[in-house]
């Protein structure tokens, strides 16, 4: 019987929540047996391998979060500021350029370990810059009919 893989994923990440969401102890013992227990013994090689690692993983505790600089906490207030953006379409569009524009400045002083997440921080601005730009619908401010 091979492996049931989205119900294995599924029961995997809700466990890792259980243990990693902190909110009330975890026997991470017994969700490793559980997670176990759905690995068929006639389970490939490859399905066995990676299914323990990810299992023997839950037990070791995260990795520590960031310690992140002044300029990366910047970067957060300026896109915090313009998304999501206010006025009309055009400002909108300004207000995000604007922002992709300070925080792309940012990400160029800042270090080696923080210059790619500032920078990651303007995709979804333009992301939304160029949806204003180009809508697949057309904008308007009333709902759409039903229907």
């Amino acid at each position: 019987m091979p492996l049931d893989l989205p119900a294995f994923n599924d029961a995997f990440g809700r466990a890792r929540d259980r243990v990693r969401g902190g909110v009330q102890a975890v026997d991470v013992a017994a969700e490793q047996e559980k997670l176990r227990a759905l690995v068929p013994a006639d389970a490939s090689d490859h399905d066995r391998t990676w299914t323990t690692q990810l299992i023997d993983d839950l037990a070791e505790p995260p990795p520590p979060p960031p310690v992140r600089s002044d300029l990366y906490r910047e970067a957060v207030r300026i896109h915090i500021a313009v998304y999501p953006p206010k006025g009309t379409t055009e400002e909108k569009m300004a207000m995000l350029a604007e922002g992709r524009r300070r925080i792309w400045e940012i990400a160029d002083r800042a270090t080696a370990d923080e210059e790619d997440d500032i920078r990651a921080m303007t995709e979804d601005l333009k992301s939304m810059e160029d949806w204003l730009r180009d809508p697949p619908v057309p904008l308007t401010d009333t709902p759409f009919p039903n229907g």
